[in-house]
């Protein structure tokens, strides 16, 4: 589950990582009141407007500005909320931005530099062990950084069994070339920055920029944190951050209905039980010359309701040419399942794409004769083969 900024930060602060203070608004005048709150708190002079959605790239498609007073606070956040913001990480359609960070500004002037950095805490799949890494060249694309200085990045993994090490921090601070107070002031930002990850069970946390202001102080100007949604069972608090406006609406009326659906860019819709299976299937319909226009997971206790629901929201996507149903019946009966798609046709109306259903495993024989004997116009096949045949007839 993906966090807005200011809620990233809020979990931040709470884990004594130093911030850069924000308030959310949803409208101008909203805005407006939260830019002079914080000026009567920090004596900020100078605002940083930032649009609230859940994609990177956001001051690239105007989306994020500074606001040197009231007056244009008011007139940056009228034109940002209510805007299509496109980066490159959305769409061509881009995001509707419902709010805005009003921050403080924190790149006061003083008598030393500032310095950006980025820092990143997630799994290392390879090894299996949580890593932090981190570059002397925040404020970029880390991807961007990778490919063309990759000497730049560095990486410390945690061993599991001792935790985050006190001289890993200092590592990481000296690496980013720092020295005296800013030194110190890192390697408590590092110590805290992992524990808030740790804790609150999440699946990344990135800061870009970690900056370091001109009085040496650390803190994180900007967050991007996902949350594992297989822990939200023990933080039901954190639950309740889900911006439901920020995903596929299609995706989230599928959850609703346990069904794991995430839309692709294709042509043929999938309906599979089991995510394995799932993902087999796709390949099978990319070789056939298809491509898949969804994964759709219908799970192990699929039942009639919840398979005539996964119909009605493949059928959603009008770029859907095809549907191919591929089942094995293992906890799940093929013939129950066979039930749904005859009781879902007769529901939704006639299908006027061709549905390709191939059923094995747990009464597959009877399944095959409940589609057989339905009258309707359903291509039963039994072989993989058969499948991707039948796919490429209907995409061809």
């Amino acid at each position: 589950m993906n966090l807005h900024e200011y809620q990233g930060k809020d979990l931040l602060s709470s884990f004594g990582v130093r911030i850069q203070r924000g308030i959310v608004a949803s409208t101008a005048d909203e805005a407006v009141k939260a830019a002079e709150k914080l000026n009567q708190e920090t004596g900020t002079s100078w605002w940083v407007v930032k649009a609230q959605i859940h994609a990177g790239g956001r001051g690239k498609g105007g989306g994020v500005k500074l606001a040197k007073s009231i007056e244009e606070v008011k007139s940056i956040s009228e034109k940002i909320l209510g805007m299509h913001l496109i980066t490159p990480q959305t769409t061509s359609e881009g995001k509707l931005v419902n709010q805005v960070l009003i921050a403080e500004d924190v790149y006061y002037p003083g008598e030393s530099e500032t310095d950006e950095f980025y820092m990143s805490v997630l799994l290392n799949r390879s090894t299996g062990r949580n890593m932090i890494m981190y570059s002397t060249e925040g404020g970029m694309d880390i991807e961007t950084v990778a490919e063309e200085t990759p000497h730049l990045i560095f990486t410390e993994e945690i061993d599991p069994s001792l935790g985050l090490q006190s001289f890993q921090c200092r590592k990481i601070a000296f690496n980013l070339r720092l020295s005296g107070n800013a030194f110190k002031e890192m390697t408590k930002f590092v110590y805290s920055l992992y524990n808030a990850y740790v804790n609150t069970d999440s699946s990344l946390f990135e800061i870009n920029p970690v900056l370091k202001t001109s009085d040496n102080k650390i803190m994180a100007v900007d967050s991007k944190v996902t949350l594992d949604d297989n822990a939200l069972f023990r933080h039901k608090d954190y639950a309740e951050l889900r911006d439901k406006r920020e995903e596929d609406p299609t995706e989230v009326e599928a959850g609703e209905y346990g069904l794991n659906f995430v839309k692709l860019d294709g042509n043929v819709g999938c309906m599979v039980n089991g995510a394995g299976l799932a993902m087999a299937t796709m390949d099978i319909i990319k070789m056939a010359g298809g491509n898949p226009a969804n994964f759709l997971d219908v799970g192990g206790t699929a039942d009639a309701k919840r398979v005539e629901q996964a119909f009605r929201i493949i059928l959603k996507d009008k770029a859907v040419k095809a549907i191919l149903v591929n089942i094995f019946g293992g906890i799940v009966r093929c013939d129950r399942v066979a039930q749904g798609i005859v009781d879902a046709y007769k529901n939704i109306g006639k299908i006027d794409i061709p549905l390709i259903v191939r059923l094995q495993g747990t009464n597959a024989t009877e399944a095959k004769k409940l589609i057989d004997d339905s009258g309707l116009e359903v291509e039963s096949v039994i072989l993989l083969q058969e499948a991707a045949d039948k796919v490429a007839e209907v995409v061809s």
